[in-house]
């Protein structure tokens, strides 16, 4: 376990109902705020007491508002489809992401939460650190320059490119950590390699925006430097980051998260695979169960670091498996809707393959008990809501992996 100045603040290592308790009180604040200065919100939960929101089971009743929903919802209602609580004129940024899709940022240091995670991968003030995220249009550059700037630590904004530049700054300043993604620094140091320059002073790493598998993190350690990992999004900021422990992420204190199935906002069992929802407690951009769009399952019991959040395994893909069938889009939501009729199945997933080629659908179900003819009634429903028609697969169980819909079509 990490000493006690090894913690960001008091808040990582708090009872963990003192911690839902906390969470909950700023849920229901959060709530009334959205709805008083956000007018999504205020539309979305018109029905919705702040005060009603005591429990998980409360905030799992509330809608979603998913990300894939943005590019429509600001189109509709520009520059934030009505889901900033502030004015233009009240922010301290504009970023855009591909959609194109707007995001604010507010003002205040740190407003993307960054510090805690840079903290747990060791950056301390007076750190010098090159910041190799982009910082044209999209937030990231910015939210690790802020979160650097919280710790004390100067930074270096290198974005991408230039890698021959940016050893000769490494090795001339002797900047002690990096920021951007594990590829971009393994291009760095394949650079140093290749210009004979020694990069001894680097030595940390918070890495995020593409996969970080072992055999990267090993890769790096082999030249003296221990990278962790965070998940962070453009629209939430932080939302989990890796400590010492080395065992999943932890969750930011500053968010709620839940683990739903796809297409639902109904939270699965813990230990499943499902959708990422956060509420972030932010009071410029308040989203309220914003479904990310990404795949991750919580992970049982405390960190051994001592931290005493939730922890999720981290990235596992992408939620949205839409996808067309026979010219008509079948969604996980409609898949969910159809499993809703019948609560003797345990799981679902739809199956798309092609086998003479032409398109054919398999509902594979794993029941609770017997049959009883349900296959029949599941293949009318399946009709009733896709309309279109699907075979229905009987099977023991299926993977963990959060399919609700697989296209196996062109898979071989």
């Amino acid at each position: 376990m990490e000493r006690m100045s090894d913690y960001f603040d008091e808040l990582e290592t708090r009872d963990p109902e003192q911690r839902e308790q906390a969470l909950l009180a700023a849920l229901r604040r959060q709530l009334a705020h959205a709805k008083s200065s956000a007018p999504h919100f205020a539309a979305l939960h018109a029905q919705v007491e702040p005060g009603d929101l005591t429990d998980r089971a409360a905030l799992a009743r509330l809608p979603v508002t998913r990300k894939s929903e943005l590019h429509g919802l600001q189109r509709a209602r520009p520059p934030f489809g009505g889901l900033a609580a502030v004015p233009v004129e009240d922010l301290a940024k504009i970023f855009v992401s591909p959609g194109p899709i707007y995001e604010p940022e507010g003002r205040g240091p740190d407003y993307w939460r960054m510090a805690r995670a840079l903290h747990a991968a060791g950056f301390r003030r007076g750190d010098v650190v090159l910041n190799c995220f982009s910082y044209h249009l999209t937030p990231a550059g910015s939210m690790l320059e802020s979160g650097l700037l919280a710790l004390g630590c100067p930074v270096i904004p290198g974005g991408v490119g230039q890698t021959e530049l940016q050893v000769s700054t490494v090795a001339d300043v002797g900047a002690v950590g990096y920021t951007g993604t594990p590829s971009f620094l393994k291009l760095i140091l394949e650079k140093a390699d290749e210009l004979g320059r020694a990069l001894p002073s680097l030595s940390k790493a918070l890495v995020s925006g593409e996969a970080f598998p072992p055999a990267m993190r090993d890769a790096l350690r082999a030249h003296g430097i221990e990278a962790y990992q965070a998940y962070a999004t453009a629209d939430l900021g932080l939302i989990a980051y890796e400590t010492p422990a080395r065992e999943g992420l932890v969750v930011d204190e500053g968010v709620l998260l839940e683990i739903v199935r796809p297409g639902t906002g109904d939270p699965v069992p813990p230990g499943e695979v499902g959708e990422v929802v956060v509420t972030v407690l932010n009071r410029t951009y308040p989203l309220i169960r914003f479904a990310t769009g990404d795949l991750s399952a919580e992970l049982p019991g405390r960190s051994p670091c001592g931290r005493t959040n939730l922890r999720i395994k981290g990235w596992m893909g992408r939620a949205d498996q839409s996808t067309k069938v026979r010219g008509l889009f079948v969604h996980p939501h409609q898949v969910a809707e159809v499993v809703k009729r019948f609560p003797a199945i345990r799981q679902a997933r739809l199956v798309i393959d092609s086998p003479d080629g032409a398109d054919r659908m398999r509902l594979l179900c794993a029941l609770t008990g017997p049959a009883d003819g349900l296959p029949d009634a599941i293949a009318e429903a399946i009709r009733d809501v896709t309309r279109l028609r699907g075979e229905v697969e009987l099977v023991q169980t299926l993977p963990n992996d959060g399919k609700v819909i697989e296209d196996l079509r062109g898979a071989g």
